[in-house]
């Protein structure tokens, strides 16, 4: 497995500068990787995406235990350094492509897939948010970010944390667990506190696929104003009176903000605005 001291002599010997836009902080501590590794229960055979892989330490790990690795990397620089050192691994695909605009541009079945990968930063909730609405999304997510998000994804109905992201990702899937991972286990160490979350796809869908845009126009709308009364914000793209009858069948106060209402209830909300039901 990968050190630091390694990590640091190949930087050195490739005269790479690590860029801080790209969120390159790689993760060197061998007992998180081995536990991110685990938390993936990576079964024989199975498909792996890793998106961000640097150097290549957690994407060792998992050639052990994948039936393939799809790697997805945007630094030139480092796709041509993991080539040298992986490039003869017969199941490893190695892709120089900006990953978020993979995602966007090619229409592909992760469905048996497991996503395994410590995201940058910068993009790993919108990550998070394309895979989990692709149309046939991984099975499981386990990935290292910022604390504040795992924050953000774990969070509880009328918590400061509670919002769009949340309830994007739990509409799918299920937080199985999360752990913090220390600053000093990355290099360079990150000016902000980590963890690793792993998502379970649900075993079957809250909502159909016809609800879905329903779905994220009505949680979007909720959180565009978080403080105001969430009945008054639906009005203008939903009619006043149905909007009321709807929240008077659910049991709804017309003072209610988003913020309060749980997952269940914007996935029953959805279900009564359904397509076509804005004015």
């Amino acid at each position: 497995m990968m050190t630091l001291s390694e990590m640091r002599r190949i930087l050195n010997e490739g005269d790479l500068r690590l860029t801080k836009s790209l969120g390159q902080n790689f993760l060197h501590d061998g007992n998180h990787l081995r536990r991110i590794v685990a938390a993936a229960e990576i079964e024989p055979g199975e498909p792996v995406l890793e998106v961000g892989p640097g150097l290549g330490p957690l994407t060792e790990l998992l050639l052990e235990k994948a039936g393939r690795v799809l790697a997805i990397e945007k630094d030139h620089r480092l796709v041509v350094l993991l080539a040298e050192r992986l490039g003869d691994v017969g199941h490893l695909t190695l892709v120089h492509d900006d990953a978020l605009e993979y995602f966007r541009r090619e229409e592909r079945n992760w469905s048996d897939w497991k996503m395994v990968a410590n995201l940058p930063y910068s993009v790993a909730s919108s990550i998070l948010v394309d895979l989990a609405w692709a149309t046939r999304r991984p099975q499981r997510m386990v990935s290292t970010l910022q604390l504040e998000v795992a924050h953000r994804l774990a969070a509880p109905p009328g918590a400061d944390d509670y919002g769009i992201l949340t309830l994007l990702l739990q509409l799918d899937y299920l937080l199985v667990s999360w752990f913090k991972i220390p600053a000093s286990c990355f290099f360079p160490a990150p000016d902000v506190d980590s963890a690793c979350v792993v998502l379970c796809r649900r075993p079957a869908p809250l909502l159909p696929d016809s609800l879905r845009d329903t779905f994220r126009k009505v949680v979007k709308t909720g959180f565009s104003q978080r403080r105001k009364r969430f009945l008054k914000l639906l009005k203008p793209n939903w009619p006043g009176s149905s909007a009321a009858a709807i929240f008077a069948e659910l049991g709804l106060p017309e003072h209610i903000r988003a913020e309060e209402l749980s997952l269940e209830q914007f996935v029953a909300l959805s279900q009564r605005l359904g397509p076509g039901a804005d004015g």
